[in-house]
């Protein structure tokens, strides 16, 4: 390899895109191509960038399959920071199986990492959990960095913020070996998810914000705990799941913001039945629902009715404290997912819901209607873009946590 080829490259591993443009921006060999084509993403120029990259791929010949394999693998990461989530995962794998056969444990590493990142993009946090434990251990500092940071958003939607810090510090470190300015920067944004409100605590019609940390704290008390976050019961190791269950959540969310008085008849059957002029046959169905709550929660607590609706008792006298979401909006999840401050298409976006593309539309236009997205681009390029929801970590929004604890 020549010396400006060289000297890009070093360029590049150290985040200087514009010295290594310098060395390689009028040449048109492959090798240059791929440079160019890192460079500009490291830029922002994510679609010049994934041109750039296939011509670099398409330019290697049939010796230099390593060569097109990192020109292939750079083209993905670029397509996972546009989140492109339907960028061909073959071509990934098959990148993956040359560095193995090559010895190139470095590359083999990045490939993997990306694999894991879209998992976690596409909300399945247990496989990318998974396959992060599989993960080599003696990672150039740069990968570290990135393999700490995966582990510290896995930590994030588990709701174990003890592992989260750990990761983190991990983050911290290899990042600063690296020396890559970036990569730091990156790393304390990531920081700050620890110390902003990641839910409320509600009680007597007021909320409070609580930090992850505070929320553990709340979740390992004795206390009967109504999750809205995760829509359960919890107390100790019991927990109620009522996620598939959102009339009967709503009642025992009625009845928890209520206590220790009581909710009455006419407010709850407004929050499960979203209706605001009750008649017999919704009162009826109150008191069939409201015994299908209590059988719910026999373990936890009881529900006895009162002369003007029902009130919350947990077993063993204990307190009743409510958990809610950081964002009460039904579109809070899309709302987190574009808090990246990265552009989605509206397809990734469903993707990553495992919704319909005309769901994530109409909430997109509901959003775009508050004022708090826009769209960048027509047609297939078009692109959402919110920015980051201020004040409140979202990542416990987003698809695929699975709880805390």
């Amino acid at each position: 390899m020549d010396s400006s080829i060289t000297a890009a490259a070093r360029a590049l591993r150290t985040g200087d895109p514009l010295g290594a443009l310098n060395r390689v921006a009028l040449r048109e060999d492959p090798a240059a191509l791929a440079l160019r084509g890192i460079a500009m993403a490291q830029l922002g120029e994510l679609p010049r960038a994934r041109e750039l990259l296939r011509r670099a791929a398409r330019g290697f010949g049939s010796r230099e399959s390593i060569d097109r394999a990192r020109s292939i693998t750079a083209e993905a990461e670029v397509a996972l920071a546009a989140r492109d989530l339907v960028w061909p995962s073959r071509a990934l794998a098959e990148a993956l199986r040359v560095f193995a056969a090559h010895g190139d444990r470095e590359n083999a590493g990045h490939a993997r990492l990306l694999q894991i990142r879209l998992s976690l993009l596409l909300g399945t946090v247990g496989e990318a959990e998974g396959a992060l434990a599989t993960l080599e251990r003696d990672l150039p500092p740069h990968l570290g960095a990135v393999a700490a940071l995966v582990a510290f958003e896995v930590a994030l939607r588990r709701g174990q913020p003890d592992r989260a810090r750990a990761a983190l510090e991990r983050a911290r470190r290899a990042a600063s070996h690296s020396g890559i300015g970036a990569l730091v920067a990156e790393v304390e944004r990531a920081g700050r998810l620890l110390v902003l409100p990641a839910a409320r605590l509600v009680a007597a019609g007021e909320s409070r914000p609580l930090t992850l940390f505070e929320v553990t704290e709340v979740l390992a008390s004795t206390d009967l705990i109504v999750d809205g976050c995760r829509r359960a019961a919890r107390r100790g190791d019991r927990v109620v799941e009522l996620a598939r269950r959102p009339v009967l959540f709503a009642l025992l969310r009625g009845l928890a913001e209520a206590w220790p008085g009581e909710a009455g008849r006419a407010l709850l059957i407004e929050r499960a039945f979203e209706v605001r002029r009750p008649n017999a046959s919704h009162r009826a169905r109150l008191r069939v629902e409201m015994g299908r709550l209590r059988q719910e929660l026999l373990p936890l607590a009881e529900v006895p009715a009162t002369a003007g609706g029902f009130t919350l008792i947990a077993r063993g006298g204990r307190a009743v404290r409510m958990l809610a979401p950081p964002i009460e909006s039904p579109d809070a999840a899309v709302l987190a997912l574009l808090a990246d401050g990265e552009g989605w298409s509206t397809s990734a976006l469903a993707m990553s819901l495992a919704s319909s593309q005309r769901t994530v539309q109409r909430a997109l236009r509901s959003l775009e209607e508050a004022g708090q997205v826009r769209s960048v681009g027509r047609g297939r390029s078009q692109r959402w873009l919110a920015a980051p929801v201020a004040g409140f970590a979202t990542t416990l929004l987003l698809p695929g946590s699975e709880g805390f604890g």
